[in-house]
């Protein structure tokens, strides 16, 4: 591929799950949550529309474990990331594909069910190696 590129994601909004935290055959943590974000728009009659957009997270290593424990279903957040295509095969062989958002920086804003008012920013340690990405997948 020629030229430059760029994969960057910006999201806030609500965690739809607690986190859900798994260690590779190595010992590397990761965490799985889904964050839903929405708009708003008046339709053609002046209508008020709403839409939820619902995105599937990915945390490695130390920001998997402290996500894990201190994220709860409800609370707002503020992720960066990557978006990241992958495949796998399901518990009867059939494959199937997933687009997820790998997490390099979260911040908790609070607001939600359990949380507290407070921001707090989460370090990263940048997201898996490559070979952890491919081969230590716990599902």
């Amino acid at each position: 591929m020629a030229g430059r590129s760029l994969n960057k994601v910006m999201l806030i909004g609500n965690l739809g799950k607690d986190p859900e935290l798994r260690y590779t055959p190595n010992g590397t943590a990761v965490a799985t949550f889904s964050i839903a974000t929405g708009d708003s728009w008046k339709d053609a009659e002046g209508k008020m529309t709403e839409r939820t957009e619902w995105h599937n997270v990915v945390t490695w290593r130390k920001l998997a474990e402290v996500a894990a424990q201190y994220l709860k279903k409800g609370q707002k957040v503020y992720i960066e990331g990557s978006i990241r295509n992958r495949n796998y095969d399901d518990k009867n062989g059939v494959k199937r594909y997933i687009t997820e958002i790998v997490v390099d920086n979260l911040i908790m804003l609070g607001a939600g069910k359990g949380a507290g008012s407070e921001e707090a920013e989460i370090p990263s340690e940048n997201g898996p190696s490559a070979e952890a990405e491919k081969d230590d997948l716990p599902f």
